[in-house]
């Protein structure tokens, strides 16, 4: 008997577990053959007559052509944000925040749509943008709406007016919520807008032309043009803008600021970093590993404030290393619309290629790598999530933003140490502390030089909650109370 039912229990017990696919419906959302430019409320073909394809990372397959914007497009839709400011910025408020509001439902009541499409043109997991970019791209606007008719209050004893036409330069890692983040407070503060996105992601900017004919905001008010750098460039050089906000590389950053000195044109820049997650030996071990992970594989470590650098108090950097190890292991890479993927495809072929130059010249270095074992996908871009221990402060992966799933560990002994190496970047973006006492988590971040320090947590954003940098990684805040100022002058 005992025998049966040994060889029962040996039949019937699986070696593994195995997660089954569950993808997410392409068909929720469909794509234009071609797109033109969204200009004074209607869509316009380019008067360049160029176009570019649009495709998607996981499975390079084209999605949809998208116009490439030259000058005279560029001027159009400034002309188009400078008539429509005549009356946008006259409005009561009140009726502005109304118009933030509906926007912010529409996004809501389309955020599956928009999750797909997002998914689909960037590469992220199909559960980061449903959990993470839609529901914020909706409160930001939710957010800004509540402040449209209270900006006196925000700023007491001033008397804040509209800047103008804002030029808004957004990037591909997270183009809906960027978009989000810029357009909402400008919109607030009685200033009209012409974005363009990434060229590699502009299909959400697109479909968000759409929300804005279905919210009903006023022709002109929003205008969005795509195409490359190029573009970009177009629109910082016309001398019809008033405020350009920019987020993406610091080099990029440093030449739009050349361009606009002298002008007279309000600017904030939110760039790169290289961030410093500080864990010190009394945290509480396995939240930390947990918030490492999230820190440095979110959106396949696309994020400007990633985690890249770890310090780990050495006491526990072994026991550490093993439990970030075992972890990495159960990270699953693939199809961005499958809901169990952790770890989608990355952006483009270019950015791939970076990522690989890097880690690559890690290993050269002498840091040693740690890959878990990881089938990747036949077709599209993609790679494994990457640990390198034995790093120093002068290897390029400890300085340089890859922009990747690759984390670069380093040791300290002392809270000082921990401090100097930290703030030993050209960035300040963002930090990390993990520690059990609340005194040294607030001498860490009283002395850490970034814009944002979280405490026993990492990537976590609130649109009340203003974001920004220091040092090479920008000025300017974006959210809260603080994301009004950028986008007002002040009588």
């Amino acid at each position: 008997m005992a025998a049966i039912e040994r060889r029962t229990t040996e039949l019937t017990a699986p070696s593994s577990w195995e997660y089954a696919a569950a993808p997410e419906s392409r068909d929720i959302v469909s794509f234009d053959d071609r797109y033109g430019l969204f200009i004074g409320g209607r869509d316009v073909s380019p008067r360049s007559r160029s176009w570019f394809t649009t495709v998607s990372p996981s499975s390079e397959e084209p999605l949809a052509e998208v116009s490439q914007a030259g000058p005279t497009d560029v001027g159009l839709a400034v002309d188009a944000a400078r008539t429509a400011f005549a009356s946008w910025s006259r409005i009561r408020p009140s009726e502005r925040a109304k118009v933030l509001f509906r926007i912010a439902r529409v996004l809501q009541e389309r955020s599956r749509e928009l999750a797909v499409a997002e998914s689909l043109d960037g590469g992220k997991p199909i559960k980061e943008s449903r959990d993470v970019d839609l529901p914020l791209a909706a409160a930001h606007f939710f957010y800004y709406a509540g402040w449209a008719d209270k900006l006196e209050y925000a700023f007491p004893g001033r008397r804040p007016r509209p800047l103008g036409v804002a030029a808004q330069i957004v990037p591909w890692n997270f183009p809906l919520l960027m978009l989000a983040w810029k357009i909402a407070p400008a919109l607030a503060c009685g200033n009209t807008v012409v974005l363009k996105p990434a060229e590699t992601t502009p299909l959400t900017a697109l479909l968000f032309a759409d929300v804005c004919r279905q919210a009903e905001v006023p022709p002109g008010v929003v205008n969005i043009v795509t195409g490359d750098g190029s573009t970009g460039a177009h629109l910082v050089r016309h001398p019809g803008i008033d405020k350009v906000a920019f987020t993406g590389s610091t080099e990029v950053g440093k030449a739009i600021q050349r361009e606009l000195a002298g002008r007279g044109v309000s600017l904030t820049l939110e760039l790169g970093g290289k961030a410093a997650n500080v864990v010190f030996e009394d945290c509480a071990l396995d939240q930390a590993v947990e918030g490492i992970v999230n820190g440095i594989y979110f959106n396949q470590g696309h994020v400007c404030c990633a985690g890249s650098r770890l310090l780990v108090q050495e006491s526990i950097h072994d026991q550490l290393v093993r439990k970030l190890k075992r972890r990495m292991a159960t990270l699953r890479v693939g199809d961005p619309l499958d809901k169990n993927t952790d770890v989608g495809a990355i952006n483009s072929r270019a950015q791939l290629d970076r990522i690989t130059e890097l880690v690559a010249i890690g290993q050269e270095e002498g840091a040693e790598l740690y890959q878990p074992p990881c089938r990747l996908p036949e077709k599209g871009w993609w790679f494994v999530p990457t640990v390198f221990t034995n790093v120093a402060q002068s290897h390029r992966i400890a300085r340089e933003e890859i922009f990747g799933p690759v984390l670069s560990v380093l040791t300290f002994r002392t809270p000082a140490e921990a401090v100097e190496k930290a703030n030993n970047t050209m960035y300040g973006l963002s930090a990390g502390v993990w520690t059990e006492k609340g005194s040294r988590l607030l001498w860490m971040a009283e002395r850490l030089r970034a814009g944002v320090v979280w405490g026993n947590t990492f990537n976590r954003f609130d649109p009340a909650s203003p974001f920004g940098g220091y040092k090479e990684s920008g000025f300017g805040r974006e959210g809260g109370r603080h994301g009004l100022e950028p986008y007002l002058r002040f009588e």
